[in-house]
């Protein structure tokens, strides 16, 4: 008796090395995979904006971070003592407008380096439903601000492959070496309701499908389909029933590391995956002889390949211990 369903899952056209450089933006999967490529040694920037949403939330941030527009004064709020802008998360924050405007800056311009001369670029959809304020527009983040404020609406198909198809075709043309990697966030919206959310990620799907077809330099990547058929089960999901569990992730990863990284870059990952369980390993006696050799090791390995990546950090931490 078969419990699940996998389906084989094509290697990328746009394989990622070490060597790539790499800004991954967007909704939660962004955040999770791209961390999980931080921590194995990948030149990657994730989510310099926060937690991103909808296409078009995300096509606004790109277009001004390649063009390096000023922000949109028009759209800064206070709450709480902290300044925060529409097009952001409240990740980027300041306690005065001027420093939000600094830190808004920032996020941008580095940003606009990894889209000028990248390799890569990850985008994770969350959602077609979108918030918008009156004369403003839409907003990427409602800051917990009174509902009655914003109009929510379903934005169709045709407006955001516009909006999106448009900057990417820029970015193109400003960095033609750059590929990008589409996904569909397997995270369920379950507060715009069930029906809503399977009708929000349905267009999203076909989105990507849209983009796959009409620009050479595009390939998408079925997060959202392995976590709804081979992992269909709420106990891949954590306690909230909208975020996929740890070993689910993990399992995304893995088919991520086969479809996207060349054999070559899926056993350095293993290698340093390995490290970092060694780094993270706790000993019952740290003073005993069989630890110290267990760090001598560890730091022979991490000398080895801190040629290769920078693992400064680690060998000092581990000189620390040794010490």
């Amino acid at each position: 008796m078969r419990w699940s369903i996998d389906f084989p899952i094509s290697e990328s056209r746009f394989p990622i090395s070490h060597q790539s450089t790499i800004l991954s933006m967007g909704s939660c999967f962004a955040q999770t995979i791209g961390q999980k490529m931080r921590d194995t040694k990948f030149d990657i920037l994730v989510n310099p904006f926060g937690t991103i949403f909808h296409p078009l939330n995300l096509a606004d941030l790109l277009a001004q971070s390649l063009d390096l527009l000023p922000m949109d004064e028009s759209g800064i709020l206070e709450r709480d003592d902290c300044f925060f802008h529409y097009h952001s998360h409240s990740d980027i924050s300041g306690k005065t407008g001027a420093e939000l405007r600094e830190n808004f800056r920032k996020q941008q311009r580095s940003a606009h380096e990894y889209l000028k001369s990248g390799s890569h670029l990850i985008l994770t959809l969350g959602t077609s439903w979108i918030y918008e304020l009156g004369e403003f527009g839409r907003v990427a983040n409602c800051h917990k601000q009174p509902q009655k404020s914003f109009e929510k609406r379903l934005s169709p198909i045709e407006e955001m492959e516009e909006g999106l198809s448009k900057v990417l075709k820029e970015i193109q043309i400003q960095n033609p070496q750059l590929k990008i990697i589409l996904t569909v966030s397997p995270v369920r919206h379950i507060k715009d309701g069930i029906p809503e959310n399977h009708l929000s990620k349905s267009m999203l799907r076909v989105l990507c499908a849209n983009l796959e077809r009409r620009m050479d330099v595009v390939s998408y990547f079925p997060a959202y389909e392995i976590m709804m058929d081979e992992l269909r089960d709420y106990r891949f999901y954590k306690s909230d029933l909208i975020h996929p569990t740890e070993e689910a992730e993990n399992y995304v990863w893995e088919k991520w590391q086969r479809s996207i990284f060349a054999k070559a870059t899926q056993e350095k990952v293993t290698e340093i995956e390995k490290i970092r369980m060694d780094l993270a390993h706790r000993p019952f006696n740290p003073e005993s002889p069989s630890h110290r050799k267990f760090l001598q090791n560890l730091l022979a390995k991490l000398e080895r390949l801190d040629g290769e990546f920078d693992f400064s950090k680690e060998i000092e931490q581990v000189k620390i211990q040794i010490k």
